[in-house]
Parts: C-alpha cells; structure tokens; sequence
C-alpha cells in the first residue's frame, strides 16, 4: 500500500512542525529507545515471527472490528500507513515485550513481595469542607447517624463533581496518599468516619468501604514488568544522550 500522504507533506515540514509544537524531543526519545531494544535483543538472541506478527495483526483487527479486506484498508488509511508500517510497529512492540520479560521476569515477584504493602488498595469515599467548624460539625453528625457519610458529602464537599459521586474515589493505592493520610486511612475500621485532617485542600473526612490487599495478579504482573522494564529503558537512553559518540 503506497504512502499516499507522502507527496502533500515533506519530512522536513514534519520535523520543523515538531519543534515548533515542543514535540520533537519525545520522538527523539522514542527513537533511541527503538535503538536501544534492538540492540539489546539482537545480544540476547530475542526474534518476532512473522506467524507471531501475524497473530497479533489478527487481534488487532478483531478489536477495531476490521472483519473485511476492504475494512482494514480504509482503516489504515485513515491511520495514514501501510500494512508494511502496521506490521513493522507490532514487530517492534512484541520485540519489546519479549525484552522486558527476559530481562525482568524472574524479578517481578521478588518486587512484588518486597514491596507489598505499597500495592495494598481500598475502597474509599472523602469529603472536603473549607471550615474547621464545619468539619467537626459533619464527623459528629456521621457518627450519631444524624446524617449519612454519602448524603453529607453530596451536600457539603467543595468539590463539585466528588459531591454528584457522593464523596466516592474509587480504588486507591497506598501509594497514592500522603503517607499521614495513608497511615489514617489503612489503620480506620471499615465504614467508620475518620477524624478531620487539614491538608492544603482543606479539612478532609475519609471512610474506607472495603480494604483490598495485595495479588499478584496477570494485570499487576505486567504492570510492575513495564515498570522495570521502563526504568531499565530510560536509563539506557539516558547514556546514549550522554555518550553520543558511542552510538548502539
């Protein structure tokens, strides 16, 4: 399938457009990355198929429902590529994830295990008011069932769209608090009122609706692998940009 965009618009004119939207250096970045996979995987011995290519082109096109010929034709002109560029970016995404999982595999579990606690997770609701007083008033409130956590922060919170989710946040990592608010929130009783606690937000009122510990789940799996395995990566590019003279 020919570039038929090729003729309107330049290489040039793409990079110059790039500088001048600030774009240019994640690019870059992502070209050195590409460098640094394929070197790395070629010393490995690490290979893509074509029968694995492939495969995923298949699922590809049975998420984006490209059921006939003439389906993902247009869909890849839209996409303004060819078929030769859409298996050349799966390639390189298989290559990748079959680096990232010989360099890390074996870790993954040891990082999970040792950091266990920061993947701890729980249902929280949170209530923001911008007065002390007001604060106090509403803990006292909940605990003497005068009114609901839910209805007191459809009400009061200061934060508009939390007050039409009734004060909820969903599921919360750890790590995703302020270490004193962690420590409030994971040691509370689950459907209990906390206490108020100022922040520069204002005075908050939390309450956990159900703890959920830690799994090493296929999805955490691979979140903690791209994790390492990014790290690993930026670390690489980092030395190339440093040691320009030696490219890889």
């Amino acid at each position: 399938m020919k570039d038929i965009y090729q003729p309107l618009i330049e290489p040039n004119e793409i990079i110059e457009t790039l500088k001048q939207e600030l774009q240019l250096k994640p690019f870059y970045q992502k070209i050195l990355q590409k460098r640094v996979i394929d070197k790395a995987a070629k010393e490995r011995g690490l290979t893509v198929t074509p029968a694995e290519i492939q495969a995923e082109g298949d699922k590809l096109r049975r998420e984006k429902r490209l059921e006939k010929a003439a389906d993902t034709i247009a869909w890849l002109a839209d996409q303004m590529i060819s078929v030769e560029d859409l298996e050349a970016g799966i390639g390189d995404r298989l290559l990748a994830k079959k680096l990232a999982e010989h360099l890390f595999g074996k870790e993954v579990e040891k990082f999970f295990i040792q950091n266990k606690l920061e993947f701890d997770r729980i249902i929280l609701y949170q209530i923001i008011v911008g007065e002390p007083e007001l604060a106090q008033e509403l803990f006292y409130q909940i605990q003497e069932r005068e009114i609901s956590f839910f209805d007191a922060a459809h009400f009061y919170d200061i934060d508009e769209n939390r007050r039409h989710l009734c004060g909820c946040e969903g599921k919360v990592y750890r790590w995703g608090l302020k270490p004193d608010i962690a420590v409030a929130v994971f040691s509370a009783k689950p459907g209990k009122v906390s206490r108020p606690i100022q922040t520069d937000l204002g005075y908050h009122l939390f309450m956990v609706e159900k703890f959920l510990p830690a799994e090493l789940t296929a999805e955490r799996y691979e979140e903690i692998l791209q994790k390492m395995f990014n790290e690993w990566l930026s670390n690489e590019v980092n030395y190339l940009l440093y040691n320009q003279s030696d490219p890889p």
